[in-house]
């Protein structure tokens, strides 16, 4: 019945767009994903919170208490078990399955991405999974916008635009921001900032957010208030506070990267969800603030106040010992990656923003109750656990943009624009030099699948081997002598013959330039062989490899042409004009607006 609804629905869109110009459609449709991918958001929040409600709703912030332990386990096995015997595929971890999306798969997202993030993040998070939602929100909003530029036919560009604009409106959704999710857009999808893409694009995050706003109300997601305006002499303690939090910003990668390559050892996805689990639910047990998204924590830590560390915890008669409070301060900044990295290892589905957003408003409480405490500098305990948000959001997504006006635009905080300005620029830059890509590239890097970031590799890319190969060559045998050889050229229109055996596989190439001194020598041609005139050429090509490696290949060579083997066997040529031929038609589709 909801399916038949979905398909009059789109029907209807259809007839509508049919004779509308092409930007007037795209601005259209980017409306339509824009209020789907603000339902996605409300969705997925009430979703967890209703979950979250009614597994901790009777705790008593006084006692600790033994259920943390098996919560987050429980919901991650839910998602595991959706995953392995209900979907029956791989979901993908958000923004990176994205990036890759883009990358190497021409855009095109799974339709089951457009619910699957959303149930599985939802038991993760819900269940206590140390995680946020941004991740899976952003997933499933591109999925929505790649799926309904499917369905109305749009080719690549117009499908990574819509799938970007999709994926930008639902982080403007969940977040209540929409200038944070065109800055989101353009920093870390890399969106290209031409007219025929922004107009979409403020008109998809504007319509989430509406469409946010209408059922989950306008206020801010995390509360601040400015109570103590910025002050130039605080500006030294901002420089070191940027460099200790592009520090933990390089260390939550290293440690988020550690983790993945332990997980990726165990072979067996419940050995993963045993080990994962079970230690998630103790570090949780002993550090209750850990628990899901850490929401509530981060607001309470944006006031100023450290109840959240003792809540429910086995410190909780320890509340009024400041050096107490340093200690497990320091170790919820250190313990916060691991958790998050043990929920992603045991199979649940979640993000990174929440978890960057929790440690570096923990990280500016803790720097500036230090300070104070050893006597050094009375600072504001709010700003500073304002800014180091930003801080954290600049190291580890490597955003420092995007870092300054989301943390003013998600907490109000404008008038401390300058010094989010400072310590994310310090904080990027320092992350930046121990970590060239960002924890959300670093793994596509390392296997030369980011292709966002650097436009001539995107279009590279999109060339497959397999259409630029050419076949028009005249084939001969090692056996054949030089008059075969000048019989084949008499009736070829290319200046290349590949030499094969009887099983075709490729023994080596004749360039007709190489031969042009024997060729006219009839007394030779009964006595000279091919084998003794043929080369075996330096590099060849396989219908596998990427272009981008092939153009390496071209370069290094200096060849006109190369020859493309598959296991050995002879499928033809990829030439030099045809590869840039190709590259320069699709360089004019990308430039066209």
């Amino acid at each position: 019945m909801l399916k038949n609804r979905f398909k009059r629905v789109f029907g209807k869109l259809q007839g509508l767009l049919s004779g509308v110009k092409s930007n007037q459609r795209m601005a259209i449709l980017a409306a339509f994903v824009g209020v789907l991918a603000g339902l996605a958001a409300v969705v997925i929040k009430f979703a967890v919170h209703s979950i979250q409600d009614l597994l901790v709703h009777g705790f008593s912030t006084q006692y600790h208490n033994i259920l943390y332990v098996a919560y987050p386990a429980v919901g991650i096995l839910i998602a595991v078990l959706f995953v392995k015997f209900i979907l029956k595929r791989t979901v993908g971890h958000g923004i990176p399955r994205v990036l890759y999306a883009i990358s190497k798969e021409n855009g095109i997202l799974p339709k089951h991405n457009m619910f699957s993030s959303v149930v599985t993040s939802a038991f993760t998070v819900g269940f206590g999974g140390s995680v946020g939602l941004e991740g899976p929100i952003v997933g499933t909003g591109a999925a929505l916008g790649s799926n309904v530029a499917r369905i109305f036919k749009l080719n690549y560009k117009q499908r990574t635009l819509l799938l970007t604009c999709a994926a930008a409106g639902a982080m403007a959704a969940i977040f209540k921001a929409p200038l944070t999710a065109i800055v989101f857009a353009l920093e870390i999808m890399m969106l290209d900032l031409t007219m025929a893409s922004i107009v979409p694009l403020l008109i998809t995050s504007v319509t989430a957010v509406l469409t946010s706003y209408f059922f989950m109300g306008q206020q801010a997601i995390y509360t601040f208030e400015l109570k103590e305006a910025f002050a130039l002499s605080q500006v030294p303690y901002f420089v070191i506070f940027g460099i200790i939090g592009g520090l933990l910003s390089a260390y939550f990668t290293k440690v988020y990267m550690f983790f993945h390559a332990l997980f990726d050892k165990m072979n067996n996805v419940w050995v993963k969800l045993f080990v994962g689990g079970i230690s998630l639910g103790l570090i949780v047990f002993f550090l209750p603030s850990l628990y899901g998204e850490g929401y509530e924590a981060t607001n309470l830590a944006l006031e100023g106040k450290t109840d959240h560390l003792f809540a429910n915890s086995l410190f909780y008669n320890f509340s009024n010992s400041m050096p107490f409070t340093l200690l497990l301060l320091m170790a919820i900044l250190l313990m916060k990656v691991v958790a998050t990295s043990l929920t992603f290892g045991a199979g649940g589905v979640g993000g990174i923003f929440a978890p960057a957003l929790y440690i570096g408003a923990n990280f500016g409480l803790l720097f500036a109750l230090a300070l104070g405490y050893f006597g050094i500098v009375d600072l504001p305990l709010s700003n500073f656990a304002l800014v180091g948000m930003g801080s954290l959001i600049a190291g580890i997504l490597h955003a420092p943009l995007m870092a300054v006006f989301m943390i003013a635009e998600l907490t109000g905080g404008f008038g401390l624009l300058m010094p989010l300005m400072i310590v994310a620029v310090i904080s990027y830059a320092v992350a930046k030099y121990f970590n060239r890509n960002s924890v959300y590239t670093i793994q596509l890097a390392k296997r030369k699948e980011l292709i966002t970031h650097h436009k001539d590799k995107a279009l590279l890319t999109l060339m497959k081997v397999e259409k630029l190969i050419e076949t028009n060559f005249i084939a001969v045998k090692e056996t054949d002598t030089l008059g075969d050889l000048v019989k084949a050229v008499s009736k070829s229109k290319r200046n290349i013959f590949p030499v094969l055996d009887k099983n075709q596989l490729f023994k080596g190439v004749i360039v007709l330039d190489d031969v042009r001194n024997v060729m006219f020598d009839r007394e030779k041609y009964h006595t000279v062989f091919v084998n003794d005139l043929m080369v075996v050429p330096s590099e060849h090509v396989s219908p596998n490899d990427s272009m981008e490696d092939v153009a390496k290949k071209i370069q290094k060579t200096g060849r006109f042409n190369l020859v493309v083997l598959d296991n050995g066997k002879y499928k033809g040529f990829v030439s030099r004009a045809n590869v840039f031929s190709e590259y320069r038609t699709m360089l004019k589709e990308f430039s066209e607006h």
